[in-house]
Parts: structure tokens; sequence; C-alpha cells
């Protein structure tokens, strides 16, 4: 039911906040009296006044009986009451004046005296002086009593204000933008961030070393060349044994789950007795053709609006995205947080920016192109509640939903499916480390902020997390989620893509081994193993992937560097290493796109062999950025093929009973 019209709310400006503080009922000597325990609650005081239908408000209990939301949330969600008229009833509840943070700015030496970052994480902000009192706007006024000790201890007598969350934000960013901009940079600690790679002097040393190699091949060719060619060989039999035993592993756990489909146990899993709020940062950069398709598709999302939280994270020079976001129309729990300049234009600086203005217990991250499942967020929710705090990670499955747009998107569909639907999964079960993908990532807040978030430099800062986690003591595991991106078809884009990645691999394999033991005693023996193969062997089998391919020369019986120096044993066991990494190659791929939909691509296995060498030339363009722009994000643009029709027009599943209790608002 829509409220009825009132007249909008009027907020005190701070030149009257003393003269509306006194007319307010039983106000007293310190102005604002915080009553610990209203006798009248917030939803029969709406009812009271004519501004909410009682019929609303029992559906709004019943809600909140089972999501771990406020009344207020739940009732703004829903459309069944206006903001004014809820600050309104608020205000007579709690004797609280209502703040106007738009018209008197707040005083920044009162915010510091907090820390913006605690504003943001306790929702309230110290407004100005009125006499010997501090008067702090806060969104949360049931949680200022048990707030005031320490509010007072830091800056003195404080009286309540009420205020709304946006108002709070405009507020705090008008005066702290650069506090939390910098904050956001330097969030993760330097010995776990590369911020420092960016000095010339880290580039001339690195210049060196590869011009010193360069110089030592042209002098001693066969010798370089060998040693090379060793490196390259033994990197590719660690990486070709750590696909395989992630195959077995994988293809023995679904033969298990098959056979519990025949007797399956009783359902032990406990129950969830209240849903938590869910955060999901959604970062946006030239987003002129996704923005509103994207909308569209986290409307499908079946979990309890009330309950989700869609930050729309937008860069201030931005002014494509935006323009389109001021022309959309959001719901109520999808907003904009908008991350001011700094020294560097990341991703993972603007998800730091954002964290503070999270409100979930539970932060998620999608891109810009992603459609998740409906029912993603309850799975994410219930693996969760079922698993200890150690996990604090999960990571979800990414797919392509135009696999069939042209031969690159293919490729990079198998490539996927092999990556989440096998190596991963394998991964969790040798107890290895995973590194992250880009999306579709969830957290235990808590945590995350225990880890420091994300480096603001790195640019596969999902990578580099996800060996932090590790380093932590917590643990991540793989969600049975899917979430369908765009594949990037074109050749040059998809180079640029690819170096990225590569680039920030080796600066996140830089950054860890920067000390060896700590790094072992951190890991341990079998996960730094792990680690070496996946970073380093994968680098390694990129850069030097046509030392490998030189060897067709020598079965040619053209001339090679190592003519006549490999006996005849050593030759036929190297044809045997290649066939067999190639055997492993194909076995992973024709496994992973078996399942329904995918298995005409099975045709195609057979030319990835020409797929490989554009990620040998993404590497080298990746080994110039390390020199050249470390820090350099070459964007990838999204946007060009939209979702097949059938996906479009899917209907959003039925809440699921076990957690929901009442059918969430639209």
């Amino acid at each position: 039911m829509t409220a009825p019209t009132r007249q909008p709310l009027k907020p005190v400006p701070a030149q009257s906040f003393l003269r509306r503080a006194r007319t307010l009922p039983d106000s007293g000597p310190q102005l604002v009296r915080v009553n610990p325990a209203p006798h009248v609650l917030i939803g029969q005081r709406l009812v009271d006044r004519g501004a909410l239908d009682p019929g609303d408000l029992v559906k709004a209990l019943a809600m909140q009986a089972r999501q771990d939301a406020r009344l207020g949330d739940i009732l703004l969600c829903n459309r069944m009451v206006s903001e004014s008229e809820l600050m309104e009833a608020l205000s007579e509840q709690w004797s609280a004046a209502i703040a106007d943070l738009d018209a008197t700015a707040p005083d920044a030496r009162l915010i510091d005296a907090l820390g913006a970052a605690q504003c943001l994480r306790d929702r309230l902000l110290p407004w100005r002086r009125s006499g010997s009192a501090v008067v702090v706007a806060t969104t949360h006024p049931e949680r200022f009593a048990a707030m005031r000790p320490d509010l007072e201890a830091r800056l003195g007598p404080v009286v309540m204000a009420l205020t709304t969350e946006a108002a709070l934000h405009r507020a705090l960013m008008q005066v702290r933008n650069p506090t939390l901009a910098m904050r956001a940079e330097h969030r993760v600690p330097s010995f776990y961030s590369c911020r420092g790679w960016g000095t010339p002097a880290a580039a001339r040393l690195m210049l060196a070393g590869v011009l010193a190699v360069t110089a030592a091949a042209l002098v001693f060719p066969a010798t370089i060349f060998s040693v090379l060619a060793s490196w390259a060989v033994f990197t590719l039999v660690a990486t070709a044994s750590l696909k395989g035993a992630a195959l077995v592993t994988t293809a023995r756990h679904l033969r298990g789950m098959r056979r519990a489909l025949f007797s399956p146990a009783p359902d032990t899993r406990p129950a969830i007795a209240r849903l938590p709020t869910v955060s999901v940062m959604v970062p946006l950069f030239h987003e002129e053709d996704i923005a509103g398709r994207l909308i569209q598709r986290l409307t499908r999302l079946a979990y309890p609006k009330e309950l989700m939280d869609i930050l729309l994270v937008v860069e201030e020079s931005d002014e494509v995205t935006t323009e389109v976001l001021s022309r959309t129309s959001l719901p109520v729990w999808m907003r904009v947080v908008t991350v001011p300049c700094g020294g560097v234009q990341t991703k993972p600086r603007a998800l730091n920016y954002a964290l503070d203005f999270c409100r979930g217990q539970i932060v998620g991250v999608w891109d810009a192109e992603d459609a998740p499942e409906p029912d993603q967020l309850h799975k994410v929710v219930r693996h969760f509640h079922e698993r200890g705090p150690e996990v604090a990670c999960l990571q979800g499955v990414l797919d392509y939903y135009n696999h069939s747009t042209n031969w690159l998107s293919r490729m990079f569909t198998i490539e996927y499916a092999s990556w989440f639907g096998v190596v991963l999964p394998g991964l969790q079960r040798l107890n290895l480390a995973l590194p992250l993908g880009g999306t579709t990532l969830y957290f235990r807040r808590e945590a995350l902020e225990k880890m420091g978030g994300w480096d603001a430099h790195n640019v596969t800062e999902d990578a580099d997390l996800g060996m932090r986690v590790v380093r932590h003591g917590y643990r991540t595991e793989m969600v049975e989620t899917v979430t369908q991106e765009e594949a990037n078809c074109r050749v040059v884009p998809w180079i640029k893509q690819r170096s990225r990645w590569l680039k920030g691999y080796a600066i996140t394999w830089a950054v860890h081994m920067r000390s060896p033991r700590r790094l072992w005693r951190d890991l341990g023996p079998w996960k730094f193993l792990g680690f070496q193969i996946l970073f380093l062997g994968t680098l390694t089998q990129f850069i030097l992937a046509p030392v490998l391919w030189s060897f067709w020369l020598l079965t040619l019986g053209l001339p090679h560097p190592l003519t006549g120096l490999i006996p005849v044993p050593l030759y036929w066991g190297l044809m045997a290493i290649f066939a067999i990494s190639e055997l492993v190659n194909l076995s992973v791929s024709a496994f992973a796109v078996r399942k329904p939909g995918r298995r005409f691509l099975m045709l195609w296995l057979p030319t990835q062999h020409f797929y490989y060498p554009l990620a040998a030339a993404a590497s080298y363009k990746a080994v110039y950025e390390i020199l050249a722009r470390p820090f350099y994000w070459d964007k990838t643009q999204h946007g060009l093929h939209d979702e097949p029709e059938e996906l479009e027009t899917e209907e959003a599943p039925a809440p699921l009973q076990e957690d929901l209790a009442v059918t969430p608002c639209e």
C-alpha cells in the first residue's frame, strides 16, 4: 500500500536547533532526551498518524521476524511509508530533532575526533556544537544510548539528532572525502601491497635484469636456451600435474554426489533464524551501454530487497556513467557511491572506498556485465551459515552468455569452464589456496576488514586477496551458483585484458615472495608449492611458450639451437611430456564442457592451439607494462553483446521456503 501524501519534511538547521529541541516534550536541560525504551513503537506511531495501513504493518512485522532488518527499512523498501513520514515518527518517538546536514556543513574537527571511517561504520556524525554539548546526528537512534559513553569520552557532552543515511553520507563526503580517498589507497599494510613498485629505481632494476638475460643469450645462446628450455619443461610438468590432480579430485567428487542422489541422507542443515543484510558492490567505469541492463538483471534477484544493499560504484571523473545513472530511476535498495579522484584509479581502490559505505554483514562484488542467478544470494547466505568463521570467502562460478558469438568467445568459454568447473574446485579439495576471480566474490565483512580489503595498486586485486585470505588464517570455498558474463570476443581488447591479468599475477607473486621464509610459515609447504605452480608456473608457460614451440623444429629436422645436443632418449622423453600435457589439457577442457548446452564446444577443442599464442603475446605486453606502467588499468569495454532473450525474460524463482516466511518486496 502506498503511504498517504504528506508535506515534505523540513529538517532543523543549525541556528534553529536549540529552539526546535526545546519544543519537544520533556527535553530537559540536555536539550534532547534519549528515551532508552520508547513505550509506543515506531510501527504503531505510524499507524496512529495515518501514515501506515495496519495490514501493511502486520506484513512488515512478519518479514522482520525472519530478517535481520529494521522495521523502518522494511517499510521504506516496500513503499509502505515515505521517508518524511518515517523521520517525523522517529523524531516523535525518540524526542529528537532532525538535523539539516545539507544546510549546515558538519564541523570537520569533530569528525576527526572519531574518524571518518568510524562515522560511516557507526552511522553517526558529530555535527555542530550547541552550547556545551555536541550535536551528534545518527540514522540509528536505537544504538545511541550504547554508544554514548564512548562518544562523550571523545567529544564531551553529546545530544542526539536524527538524519537520513543519504544526508549523512553527503555531509561526510563534503568535508572528509580526501581522508576517505587516502584510506582507500593505503588500506592494505605496505608489506602486502605493491604500491612501492612505481619508483624509477625499481623499474631500472627490472630493466637491467631483462637486458642482462638478453645479452647472455646473445653471447651463450646454447647455454641460455638450455636453461630456459629446462625451466619451461619443468613448469610444464608441474602445471600439467596440478591440472591432472584437480581433474581427478573433481571427477571423484561428482561421482560421490551422484551416488548420494540414490541414497539421500536426511537434511540436518542448521536453520537460518534471521536472514542477514548482504551488500554487493558493482564498480562501473564508462558503462554507457550497460548501466540500464545491469539494473534490470539485478531486479531478478529473489533475495528480500530490504536485505539487499547494492552499491553502484562510480568514479568522480566518469561523466559518462554518472550522466547515465542520473537519468535512471534506481530502486530503494540500490544506490550510487561516487569515488573521488586520487593517486591511482583502479577497481580495488574503488572497492576499498565503497566498503565503508556498505551496510551488510556479508559483502560481495559483481562486475558491470554480470547476470547472477536469481537465487545466488540465498545460496551464499546458506553456505556461510553452514560453515565456521574460518571460511571467510566464497567464490562463485563464472560463465558466458555470448559463447556463440565467434571463435574467440568459444575459446574464452572453454577456458572459464575449465578454470571454474575443474581447476578451482580441484584446488579446494586439494587444500590449496584459491586465486580469486574478480566477480561473484563474497566475504564475511569482519574478516575482509581485518585483511585490509583490497590492494588499491594491484591490477589483479582478486588473485592477491585470495592469497591474503590464506595468509591470515582463513579459507575460501566454491559456492554452487553461476554468474553469466559477457565474453571478451575481440582480439585486441582480449590481449589488453589478458596482459593486465598476467601483469597482476607477476606483481602478486613478487609481493608475496618479498619474504619467502615468512610466506612458507604462513602457507605451509603444500600451499607454498601450490602458490609457486599457480603463479610462477603460469607466467613461465606464457612467457616461454615460444621456447617449447621451437621443439617442432627438431621434429621437422630444421635448424634449432639445441641441434645435436639432445640425446635420442631425452628427445623422446620430451616428446612424451609434450603429448601427455596436451592430453591433460584436452581432458580438462572436455570434462568442463560435457554439460548440456556446452557439448558443442568439444568440436572446437583442437583449435585451442591457436588460442594460446594470443596469451603469449599478452605476456610480453605485461612485461613491458611492469617496467613502464605497473599500476595502469587497461579497461575492458562491455555492453557489446547482451544476454540471449531466454535469459533476459527469465522470471525470478519463488522465495526459498526454508529461508523466507513471506514474499520479498518488489
